[in-house]
C-alpha cells in the first residue's frame, strides 16, 4: 500500500456510510470487484494512477469497465467523489482496506494452508478444525496453496502468526546446527 492510513480512513469511511443505507454486502461484493480488477490489470492501475490521464476519462474507463457488473450507487458515487478529490490512484488500496476492515468487523480469519503436494479435503478439514478449535469465535476462510519446495510437511499462516511444520524448516535447522562451530574451542 502506498498510503495506508488514507486508505484506512477512506474504507472506514465507506462501510460507515453503506452500514446506515444497509448495503454493507452490496458495497463490499462491488469493492472485491473492483480490487479484483485492480490485482488482473496492471494497466487499470497504471491509468488509475497516471498524473497524465484527467479524472473526468479515468471515470469515463471505470464505469466502461464496471458497466454490466451491477455496481451499488453508493459505490459508484464514492468513486466518483474520489475521482473529483484526485484520490483515484488510491482505489486499489481502499478497496483491500475495505475487504480487510469487513473481515474484521465481522470476525473472518484468513487461514493459508501451503503444502508440498495437494490435500484430500479430508486432511484439510482436519486441519482447518484444530485451528478453528482455538478461535471459536471467529469464521475461517481457508486458502490453501502448493509449494513442492517445501518437501513435506505444511505451513499454516493466520494473521500475523506462522506455523511451519515443514521438511524444509527442518532441513534448514539441522543445516545450521551442523555448521555452528560455537561449540568448538578456539586456539
Amino acid at each position: 500500500m502506498q498510503n495506508p492510513r488514507l486508505a484506512s480512513r477512506y474504507a472506514k469511511s465507506l462501510i460507515d456510510l453503506a452500514n446506515e443505507q444497509n448495503s454493507l454486502e452490496a458495497v463490499l461484493r462491488d469493492m472485491r470487484l473492483v480490487h479484483g480488477i485492480c490485482m488482473a490489470s496492471s494497466e487499470f492501475t497504471v491509468m488509475l494512477r497516471s498524473p497524465i490521464i484527467k479524472g473526468d476519462k479515468k471515470m469515463d474507463v471505470i464505469t466502461a469497465v464496471v458497466a454490466n457488473k451491477g455496481m451499488n450507487a453508493l459505490t459508484m458515487a464514492f468513486i466518483g467523489l474520489l475521482v473529483n478529490k484526485g484520490r483515484e490512484m488510491n482505489l486499489p488500496d481502499i478497496a483491500e482496506a475495505f475487504i480487510n476492515a469487513y473481515n474484521e468487523m465481522k470476525r473472518i480469519r484468513t487461514v493459508k494452508l501451503t503444502t508440498a503436494t495437494a490435500l484430500p479435503d479430508a486432511v484439510k478439514q482436519s486441519i482447518t478444525s484444530k485451528v478453528a478449535a482455538f478461535m471459536p469465535q471467529d469464521t475461517l476462510n481457508v486458502e490453501s496453496a502448493v509449494d513442492a519446495s517445501l518437501i513435506g510437511g505444511f505451513v499454516l499462516e493466520v494473521g500475523d502468526k506462522l506455523f511451519d511444520a515443514s521438511v524444509k524448516r527442518s532441513l534448514a535447522e539441522i543445516r545450521a546446527s551442523i555448521t555452528d562451530t560455537s561449540y568448538v574451542s578456539k586456539m
